[in-house]
């Protein structure tokens, strides 16, 4: 009978924002522009490098795949999101419940590692000038890029996994408005804590290792900055850094909140607007943060638009 009971449930409701008819509207219109400029945004950027010779060099062949998996990160919570807003069940499967989680944790897990390769090419660009074209060989940046993806992958498949050992026989109504693994641990009739050890031993340790490279690059960077005695050259060097620095700051800071403080696992709908930061509004600020600090992309993107109007 505990067999039975436990794996009774295979689908999940999930609560999503409001069940008032003119705020789904709204907010429905309003996540629609997100997720159509995200693409846009992201995709575009990734075709523009990819067409473009010039900026086929180390820092934008890490752009164009961050750029990617802030697309997929998108594309693995919106269109579902989107569409429960009109559906009258709200229903989602174990499996596509997973699917969303997979996905969504490839992208967040790739993005630290390719932010933190982006760190260090600034390093090798600013501290070492000379070297970096035998430094940041074409090589190196293909070896960077794999091993991004390798543990992007190698992180969702062992939570994956680890939500087999889990049954659900209780509610099946996630507080969500995506399929989480901390609101799948709050609905298990199984004790989740094995899981919930590995997934913030996991969390925190990317996190953590990641970011630290990040503040290492960054001290030498600043240190080498405020060494130079050309005001122009400080300046233009601050500003190559700048925008990584503030989508570094933005994206640690909403996971760090989210996935590696104690208390997240039991605050229900809190980590929501967190989660609505790092989802959807980190993925659609990027391929700005990047392309309108950055006078390389500009002039690629006028060079087009030229070509194209005239």
């Amino acid at each position: 009978m505990a067999e039975d009971n436990h794996s009774s449930i295979t689908e999940f409701i999930i609560i999503g924002f409001t069940d008032h008819q003119d705020q789904k509207i709204l907010l429905f219109i309003l996540f629609s522009a997100i997720y159509l400029i995200t693409m846009v945004g992201n995709l575009g950027l990734v075709a523009l490098i990819y067409i473009k010779c010039r900026l086929h060099t180390p820092m934008y062949i890490f752009l164009g795949n961050l750029a990617l998996m802030d697309a997929c990160c998108s594309c693995a919570i919106t269109p579902k999101m989107l569409q429960n807003f009109f559906s009258q069940d709200k229903m989602i499967s174990l499996y596509e419940c997973m699917a969303q989680f997979y996905f969504l944790c490839l992208a967040e897990t790739a993005d630290c590692f390719l932010l933190t390769r982006m760190a260090y090419d600034r390093y090798v660009a600013i501290c070492s000038p000379l070297q970096y074209h035998t430094m940041m060989s074409k090589k190196l940046c293909i070896q960077m890029i794999t091993g991004a993806y390798i543990a992007g992958n190698l992180h969702p498949m062992i939570e994956v996994g680890l939500l087999y050992r889990l049954a659900f026989c209780g509610s099946n109504q996630i507080n969500h408005f995506f399929c989480d693994v901390i609101p799948l641990y709050r609905l298990s009739c199984v004790d989740p804590y094995i899981n919930e050890m590995i997934f913030s031993i996991l969390a925190a340790s990317i996190l953590l290792f990641t970011f630290t490279i990040v503040l290492i690059s960054y001290l030498y960077i600043i240190s080498t900055i405020f060494k130079m005695k050309s005001k122009k050259g400080r300046s233009k060097d601050l500003s190559t850094c700048a925008s990584h620095f503030l989508s570094v700051s933005i994206f640690y800071g909403s996971l760090l909140f989210v996935y590696v403080r104690p208390s997240s696992v039991d605050e229900g709908d809190k980590d929501i607007p967190v989660a609505i930061f790092y989802t959807l509004v980190i993925p659609l600020l990027n391929p700005f943060i990047y392309s309108l600090r950055n006078k390389d992309v500009i002039n690629v993107i006028k060079g087009v638009m030229r070509k194209r109007l005239f």
